[in-house]
């Protein structure tokens, strides 16, 4: 057999233009004085990366780096789609991003090649077709948030963040490798394809102690990545503690980078009858905890990053069908894994534009704040409260956040059809639990400003204490954007499942 392998570099494309852009950010930021140069040449890279992936993905899918019948690197249908959204999103935090940087609070030239990096990572690990460029390309994606998460200047909580995070993702990834160390050990293959095809033909395999010991590890270290109960506790001190922009990109990207991740092992590694028990139990610890502590929570951005465990718990959901005979069948299972990666689609797009809104309402690189902090907002700023209340209902499932609807639609379908009904009620209950919190806050977007009894005085005190300055231009167009772009897909959803399923 011939070790001399071709490279597709139309293949390769996408990931050339991802690292080119974190090349040029570092050259612009050394060579140009302006503090705007490496923005906008992180900004153009992210438009060019979102477009490189879209195009090469319409031409069918290319693989490259192949050893016979294995491949490291397939970039398909599903690639392109994982490709434009971290350029997407990269542009978007961005835009989120230009009114602290230009205050000073973050490097910006740092600040952009990280966010580059990350980006790199995301793009490559669509792609990935072993669990060596998998993990490797996992942590190309996380290690540049460490220091995002850190890096705002002055600020102790950013930094107490920052370690959490770090020690937290260090651990997850140590016990990921173990787990594909294990596996190698097993199968002696690494790609993911000839791993799943050698543990469906040698079932024997499946007896052996040491094949459980790499499953579960491989599937605990990826739950720390997705956040899923009970290996959730950094993220709600790590979203808190990081600039908004930045914890904006952790909730949407980063959880995206588990889900791909955990998405690929689950469909052509590991078996699922092993899965499918784990996945289950998972997703209901998961979107059952979140639920019930985000009921508690009086911080903006802690209450968001309680949702967001919770919508790991749906995100999880329909591979937890796999735990049943009924779920493993071919439809059933192609039908699981698009809801899965449907429902992370539309919760990255929901939860961008809130985030979006939320920092078009807070000061430029100031904290989330309270509830009480953004009561009467949408009296003040109407075009903005409005998006963020449909952002809202649609992470709720209840129209008019048709997204979000169809997307609890989608998840509860796939369950049903895998004969998972069970679960499908749990999501359910879920699903009605999450609408007191998300509609509270919603709600007090347009409730009238607290102490209205109070005299004339101390209601102008209030008043200009509320007072809601002008957002940045940057940061109403990226709201305009997010929102459109939910409610188009929530006009269309078949498109994002006929997407996904590729």
């Amino acid at each position: 057999m011939s070790l001399v392998q071709s490279v597709d570099n139309v293949a390769l494309l996408p990931a050339y233009l991802a690292a080119g852009t974190a090349v040029l950010v570092l050259l612009a930021d050394l060579l140009v004085a302006r503090a705007a140069a490496p923005l906008a040449v992180a900004a153009a890279g992210a438009v060019a990366t979102a477009l490189g992936s879209a195009l090469v993905g319409a031409g069918g899918q290319r693989s490259t780096f192949c050893v016979a019948a294995d491949c490291s690197y397939v970039f398909g249908g599903r690639a392109a789609l994982v490709g434009v959204l971290f350029a997407l999103l990269t542009l978007g935090v961005l835009a989120l991003s230009g009114p602290a940087l230009r205050a000073g609070q973050s490097p910006v030239g740092e600040f952009c090649f990280l966010l580059a990096c990350s980006m790199t990572g995301g793009v490559v690990l669509g792609a990935a077709g072993d669990l060596i460029t998998l993990i490797v390309a996992l942590e190309t994606l996380t290690l540049p948030l460490y220091v995002l998460v850190g890096l705002r200047r002055g600020s102790l909580a950013s930094a107490e963040a920052a370690v959490t995070f770090f020690v937290v993702s260090v651990v997850a990834t140590t016990v990921t490798l173990l787990g594909a160390a294990l596996l190698y050990a097993v199968t002696g293959g690494l790609h993911l394809g000839r791993v799943g095809a050698l543990l469906a033909e040698r079932r024997d395999l499946l007896d052996v102690p040491l094949t459980t010991a790499a499953v579960a590890l491989i599937l605990l270290g990826l739950a720390f990545k997705v956040a899923a109960v009970p290996f959730h506790a950094w993220a709600p001190a790590t979203y808190d503690g990081a600039p908004l922009p930045v914890a904006a990109y952790l909730s949407t990207a980063s959880k995206l980078g588990g889900v791909v991740t955990l998405l690929a092992v689950v469909q052509r590694a590991l078996p699922a009858e092993v899965t499918g028990p784990v996945l289950a139990g998972l997703a209901v610890l998961t979107m059952t905890v979140g639920n019930l502590v985000a009921l508690r929570q009086r911080r903006t951005v802690r209450l968001l990053a309680w949702s967001s465990v919770a919508q790991a718990g749906y995100i999880l959901a329909p591979l937890g069908a796999l735990a049943l005979a009924a779920g493993r069948t071919a439809d059933a299972r192609a039908a699981a894994y698009a809801a899965a990666v449907a429902y992370a689609v539309f919760f990255v797009v929901l939860e961008l534009a809130a985030f979006a809104a939320l920092v078009a309402l807070r000061p430029a690189g100031a904290d989330g704040g309270s509830l009480d902090d953004l009561r009467g907002a949408a009296r003040q700023r109407p075009w903005v409260g409005a998006a963020f209340a449909l952002a809202l209902v649609g992470l709720a499932g209840l129209p008019p956040g048709l997204a979000g609807l169809f997307a609890k639609v989608t998840v509860v379908r796939a369950l049903l059809d895998g004969g998972a009904g069970w679960l499908a009620l749990v999501v359910a209950v879920n699903a009605v639990t999450g609408l007191a919190y998300y509609l509270r806050l919603a709600s007090g977007l347009y409730a009238p400003p607290a102490g209205t009894q109070a005299d004339a005085a101390a209601q102008a005190d209030a008043g200009a204490a509320r007072s809601f300055a002008r957002p940045a231009g940057a940061v109403v167009a990226t709201l305009a954007v997010a929102t459109l772009v939910a409610l188009a897909v929530g006009f269309a959803p078949q498109l994002v499942l006929d997407l996904a399923a590729r």
